[in-house]
């Protein structure tokens, strides 16, 4: 009698499953050792990257960002198959690096030298955070500079994580108070309505931790760990979209993998495991140990099980009341799972009508914004703006003179997004533009104080007309219930490890090793949150499949 190969199943067709797939596949050294499937909850593949268009403009739906192209397997892949240029228009978002127009509420467009001096201000603390001022040579500006964050660090309160656990958000504004005990007193500053130049910077600094909370998935920065961020690690160089979509490298992946090898809409409802199982000799149905039960009713038995879905998934898959993992998964893991943070992070694309600005299909006076807002509590706030747009850093058009405009939104803001209506996002934007790109107000003259510019606005935010809308739906979506995985206070780099062991462990006696494997971007401890971090762990995985059945060359 033949023995059946192994069968490994893997869970989930986005970067970490798809990467796993391909490694195992072509392989030179697994010679067709192995029975492979992925099995994939929808409709697509790409998981959390999906390309898609939107007013003629190729966009990104999820993954957006190569981070870093000094040496990210991303940036090789789409380099290989030229994925870097296009002749269709993409979301490079080009303007927003380069010329930003910082407006705060009330339509005062501020000067670049105060935006560049507060927002140095935040950089430098970031940089800190992530131990970058200390990696590299230091002026004697950032040695002051990082006695400053030194001290902050020693009377920051600990946020209830447990002892000597600091947030990043704590962190920043305790920071922000020293700094300016460590300037002069502030001034109020004519010409700018109610805004001092306190109220500004502090406007400024809330318009940067915003753009953090988006970089980092965590909706409250007061949740997210500060030990946790100097281990977290970039690629050198620029950061760059890929013109041809991201998707384009999850294709360049499949593309080696057989036809039907890949299953869509096949949804897993229950993983049912033998933690204490007793190895049986053959490989035949009822000897492999891992049984994968879809919502349909099929079953599908296995050897291996690499599970690939998210972290939201995961943090779902352990509650009471869900059965994901039939005996359910150790303690150990399910509290690491627990203790990470998963945050949402959605974009919203807007098409600009065509003659928005009196000129039909010109939209090259739309400006790269970037808004400043009053506090929330704030008496001078402008009351019509809805509270989710509040926390939004910047609406800017998704390269120069396109008329596709994106918004990023963090958290609660995030999740109310996804129950809006168009109606309702049309009239938040249009009321939101109408506060920062309204007509130039007398009081807009510049001053001695050099904080607010006079120039006349680029376009009438009165009169901007949208014709249709485009927002992504992470939070509600149960095949991912979420965008990204942080570190939450309260948690460590250690649970991001410990995500990442198989089951059951190695030292189970009597048990079959290796039934369960866990990848995807959650479970990589200095590259979490990333598509190059998910590429990582799939490799991680399949390479510890063939080092299991001794290939070489792995």
């Amino acid at each position: 009698m033949v023995a059946k190969k192994p069968r490994i199943v893997i869970i989930g067709a986005g970067m970490a499953g798809l990467t796993a797939a391909n490694k195992l596949y072509t392989s030179s050294s697994s010679n067709d050792m192995f029975e492979l499937c992925v099995v994939e909850g929808g409709s697509r593949i790409g998981g959390r990257i999906n390309t898609s268009e939107f007013g003629g403009d190729r966009i990104e739906m999820g993954a957006t960002w190569i981070h870093g192209i000094g040496g990210s397997p991303v940036h090789k892949i789409a380099q290989e198959i030229h994925s870097l240029e296009s002749e269709q228009p993409w979301e490079c978002m080009d303007g927003l690096l380069d010329e930003p127009k910082t407006v705060a509420e009330g339509g005062f467009e501020l000067s670049p030298s105060l935006v560049e001096s507060i927002s140095t201000v935040f950089k430098n603390l970031m940089d800190y955070a992530q131990g970058k001022l200390i990696e590299r040579e230091e002026s004697s500006e950032e040695v002051d500079f990082c006695k400053l964050a030194d001290k902050i660090c020693k009377i920051c309160p600990s946020n209830g994580g447990g002892p000597g656990k600091l947030s990043v958000g704590s962190f920043l504004r305790q920071a922000l108070n020293v700094y300016w005990d460590s300037v002069k007193e502030q001034e109020q500053i004519e010409g700018c309505g109610n805004w001092s130049r306190k109220l500004i910077e502090e406007a400024i600094f809330a318009m940067h931790e915003n753009i953090q909370r988006t970089y980092t998935s965590a909706g409250d920065l007061l949740t997210l760990d500060f030990d946790a961020e100097s281990e977290y690690r970039m690629f050198p160089g620029e950061e760059i979209t890929i013109a041809k979509g991201y998707l384009s490298v999850i294709e360049s992946l499949a593309s080696v993998l057989p036809h039907g090898l890949i299953q869509l809409g096949r949804k897993v409802a229950r993983i049912e495991w033998q933690p204490e199982a007793h190895q049986s000799s053959g490989h035949g149905c009822a000897g492999r140990p891992v049984k994968i039960h879809f919502c349909d009713g099929s079953i599908m038995s296995a050897d291996h099980v690499i599970v690939t879905v998210s972290l939201g998934v995961l943090k779902a898959g352990i509650g009471p009341d869900s059965g994901m993992f039939n005996p359910p998964l150790p303690t150990f893991k399910t509290e690491a799972i627990s203790r990470l943070g998963f945050g949402v992070v959605n974009k919203l694309f807007l098409q600009l009508s065509s003659r928005h600005d009196g000129r039909d299909g010109d939209y090259s006076k739309f400006p790269f914004l970037q808004m400043a807002f009053h506090r929330p509590d704030s008496e001078w706030r402008h009351k019509k703006i809805p509270w989710w747009m509040r926390r939004t850093a910047s609406l800017s058009p998704i390269y120069k003179n396109s008329g596709v405009l994106l918004s990023w939104f963090a958290g609660k803001e995030a999740l109310e997004l996804e129950t809006l209506s168009d109606e309702e996002i049309i009239d938040g934007v249009s009321t939101t533009l109408s506060s920062f790109l309204s007509q130039p107000h007398k009081q807009l003259n510049s001053n001695s104080h050099g904080v607010c510019n006079g120039k006349e606005k680029s376009v009438d935010g009165n009169r901007v007309r949208f014709a249709n809308v485009l927002k992504s739906k992470w939070g509600n979506d149960p095949l991912f219930l979420g965008s990204y995985s942080y570190v939450a206070v309260g948690s460590s780099g250690d649970d991001l490890d410990t995500l990442a062991e198989p089951l059951p462990n190695t030292d189970t006696l009597g048990s079959a090793p290796l039934q369960i494997l866990f990848a995807g971007e959650a479970t990589h401890r200095t590259h979490y949150s990333t598509t190059h971090g998910a590429y990582f762990s799939g490799l991680r995985e399949a390479s510890r499949l063939l080092q299991h059945y001794h290939c070489v060359g792995v």
